[in-house]
Formats: structure tokens, C-alpha cells, sequence
């Protein structure tokens, strides 16, 4: 007789999930309250907030609250019903995708429900088992979930490591020498943990010098709308653009909202709306979000200022940090990691001596997202902080790695809160 396939989750909840009983509603799942900003509201006190993607601070701009109220009011969140194949297509799709089109400087664009999803999804499309996909180590989970999928060959680089990724060409190039397959080369404009970008030009520069063959497949959720002088990402700003040829962009982060979008040639973007399953077989974007996602966009292309804020904020949050000591890695990004030392139990105890006696709230990021004893404290500034949100925090974090030097937050047992259901 087949065994319970529930059984074995009883023993085994994962490497943060056997922590669920104790941090559950404080440390995971926990609840920001109120309006979207530099401050909300953590378990009915106000505290500054690090941990919201909306780098631009469109989350409650009037005129994107006003757009997204109107459209809800005109269409509902029901319109249009039905995948867009066969019931969910409407002009305003197809004005989302050609202004997208227009921005980004490409031929077409294909609009996502979802960027994980999505990005899972169009791997899926976009190779079949005579191929072979070469990797960035470091990709992000709907990446790393898109090639599970794959039923041909895959190869990873290390991470940026331009002498990895020609051995691992080399290998790839050997395997389909013989075949029908090709290569398509997958990382990301932005990584979103470390922040610092993907070495988009040493790939590029592979293929022009001629030696190796291949398509390249940018993931660039966290440079779009922040990164380049018009804000078109990682590849604008490394002077590359046009040699992407596939490129993903999200609007959760620097549009503040929900989808996502792929932008490429037009017979690849074509190919794609008939064969990728998670938008042939999935209902249509709801129009409040289209009309919205036109709002923000307009926003990026013509209130430059949005990103100008940003980069104040960001720039002066990173420049603190390394006059004051603190390992930011190698970030040339917004994305603001600060590394420290220090097993589980010290890095619940600091978020809890962070949130209630500094009223700061920030991501915190252990094993196995990054190595073991190390606490990445993951910080994202928007155009919504201030230089005053900056100083305090810097103040503040200078005081807790004091006491994370010093042992003050040494414990047996992880720290445990009671969350009210």
C-alpha cells in the first residue's frame, strides 16, 4: 500500500518552516497597516518601513489613486472575463503593451497577470528539451522554478563570474553542436537580494566577439523604472539595451501594483501569445490594474523626479552606511543590504529590539537565502523616505551592531512573540 503523502510534512515543515508556531505573525507574515509610505503601522504603532517595494512612491500619488479609483468604478474588477485569447482582450490591453513598447524602445510587448508566474511560464515557451539554458546562480526562484520545467539541459555560471560562464558556454555550446537546440542565457538586470547588477555587458561582449551563439533572457524586475537615464533598466544603464533579447519587466516594484510584461521582437512576443500557457489559459488582467499600469507609466516617462528622489534617498542611505562601517556588499542599485554576523536566535532578537524600541521596520534575510550565520538586514529605499528617515536609521543601526558585537542578543531559544489571529 502507497504511503500517506501527507505524512512526512508532519516531521519535516522545511528550513523556516519548523520556526512557523514561533514567528509566525511577527517575523513571517507579519502586517503592515495603513497608507503605503515611509511610516505605517506594525502591530498598531507607527514605524518606519524599509521593506515596501515602491521605489518611485506611485503607492499613493493622486493621480495614480485617482486613475485606479475611476477605472475601478467604470469597469469593476470583473471586466474583462476570460482569458484574453477568447474573451479578455480590450483596447486598453493593447494601448498598455504598445506604450510599454514605446518606453522600453523594443518592437512588441506581451502583458503577465503575474510576474512569478509569468516568468516561470515563458521559460516554459521559450525552450523546448533540445535546448539548453546557461544561468546566473544567483537567479531568482521563478527563474530557478521556470527551468524545473525544462526537460533538456542546464548549465550555471557563478555569480557575475565572466571565466564560469564561458566554461559553462563552452559545455553548453559542445551539447548542441549536433542537435536542433540552442542556448538561451537567463539572469537578471537587477539581483534582488545583493543589488548589484548582472555583468549584462561581459555576456553581451561573448557573443559579439563571436565566439559562442545564444539569446539572452533579462530578468529586470528590480532595475525597470530605477535604473538608465529614462529608467529602461540594467541594460540602458550598462549601454547594452539593445542587445537583450528578451526582457522582463514586473510593475510590483517600481509601479506599485500588480502584473507584469515581456518585451522583445515581434515575432517573439507573437509566438508567445499563442504559446504560453500561464496567459492562454489564465483570466485576463482585471481593467482597474491596466488603466492604473498606463497612469504609472506615464509617471516614469514624464515626472523624472519620482526616480531623482529615489536615488537621494538611496545614495545617501548607502554612502552612511559605508562611512560607518557597514558591509552593503557590492549593491549598484537601490536595494540596500547590510550583512552582519550572527546565527538565528540573534537575528530574530535584533528585528524584535528594531521593530519595538527603534520603530524600524526592515526585512530580515537568514539561511538559507543567504549563507549560515549570516543576517542580511534587506533595506529598499522609495522617493517617499527622507534624509531624516536616513540619519535615524543609520544612528539606529550603529547601536544594535553594538549590541550584536557585543552578545547582547545571544539566546538558546529564538525570540517569541504572541501575535492576536
Amino acid at each position: 500500500m502507497a504511503k500517506d503523502i501527507f505524512e512526512k510534512i508532519k516531521e519535516n515543515r522545511g528550513p523556516i518552516g519548523q520556526h512557523a508556531k514561533g514567528v509566525h505573525g511577527y517575523f513571517t507574515f507579519p502586517k503592515l497597516e495603513g497608507e503605503i509610505g515611509n511610516k505605517m503601522l506594525f502591530r498598531g504603532k507607527e514605524c518606519l518601513v524599509w521593506s515596501v517595494n515602491n521605489y518611485l512612491g506611485l503607492a499613493n500619488h493622486p493621480e495614480v489613486r485617482k486613475a485606479d479609483a475611476d477605472a475601478a468604478a467604470k469597469w469593476g474588477m470583473a471586466y474583462p472575463m476570460g482569458a484574453r485569447m477568447m474573451t479578455g482582450q480590450t483596447s486598453e490591453h493593447e494601448a498598455l503593451e504598445n506604450e510599454l513598447s514605446d518606453f522600453m524602445g523594443t518592437e512588441d510587448t506581451i502583458l503577465l497577470n503575474f510576474g512569478y508566474q509569468g516568468m516561470v511560464s515563458a521559460i516554459d515557451c521559450l525552450v523546448d528539451r533540445n535546448d539548453v539554458i546557461v544561468y546566473d546562480s544567483e537567479s531568482h526562484a521563478c527563474i530557478l522554478d521556470g527551468m524545473r520545467l525544462h526537460a533538456g539541459k542546464r548549465f550555471v555560471f557563478k555569480h557575475n563570474d565572466m571565466e564560469s560562464f564561458d566554461k559553462q558556454m563552452a559545455r553548453a555550446t559542445k551539447l548542441v553542436e549536433n542537435t536542433d537546440g540552442g542556448i538561451l542565457v537567463i539572469t537578471e538586470g537587477v539581483f534582488g537580494m545583493a543589488g548589484d547588477q548582472g555583468d549584462l555587458k561581459g555576456i553581451v561582449d561573448f557573443r559579439k566577439s563571436g565566439k559562442y551563439n545564444f539569446r539572452l533572457f533579462v530578468d529586470d524586475a528590480h532595475g525597470f523604472g530605477t535604473i538608465g537615464e529614462k529608467g529602461m533598466g540594467a541594460g540602458e544603464a550598462q549601454g547594452v539595451h539593445e542587445e537583450i533579447d528578451v526582457l522582463f519587466g514586473t510593475f510590483a516594484k517600481s509601479m506599485a501594483s500588480i502584473g507584469a510584461f515581456i518585451s522583445a521582437k515581434e515575432h517573439i512576443i507573437e509566438f508567445m501569445r499563442y504559446n504560453m500557457r500561464s496567459q492562454m489559459f489564465a483570466k485576463s488582467l482585471p481593467m482597474p490594474l491596466v488603466v492604473g499600469a498606463r497612469k504609472r507609466l506615464e509617471l516614469l516617462r514624464t515626472q523624472p523626479e519620482h526616480k531623482e528622489n529615489l536615488w537621494r534617498i538611496a545614495s545617501a542611505l548607502q554612502q552612511g552606511l559605508k562611512e560607518n562601517g557597514f558591509n552593503i556588499g557590492e549593491t549598484n542599485s537601490a536595494v540596500t543590504p547590510v550583512n552582519l554576523q550572527g546565527n538565528l536566535a540573534e537575528a530574530t532578537n535584533m528585528t524584535f529590539d528594531l521593530r519595538e524600541n527603534y520603530s524600524i521596520f526592515c526585512s530580515i534575510v537568514i539561511y538559507p537565502v543567504v549563507p549560515k550565520d549570516t543576517i542580511m538586514l534587506r533595506l529598499i529605499p522609495t522617493a517617499a523616505h527622507t534624509i531624516e528617515d536616513v540619519e535615524y536609521t543609520i544612528e539606529t543601526f550603529k547601536k544594535v551592531k553594538a549590541k550584536l558585537d557585543k552578545g547582547d542578543y545571544k539566546a538558546e531559544e529564538l525570540a517569541s512573540v504572541e501575535v492576536d489571529k
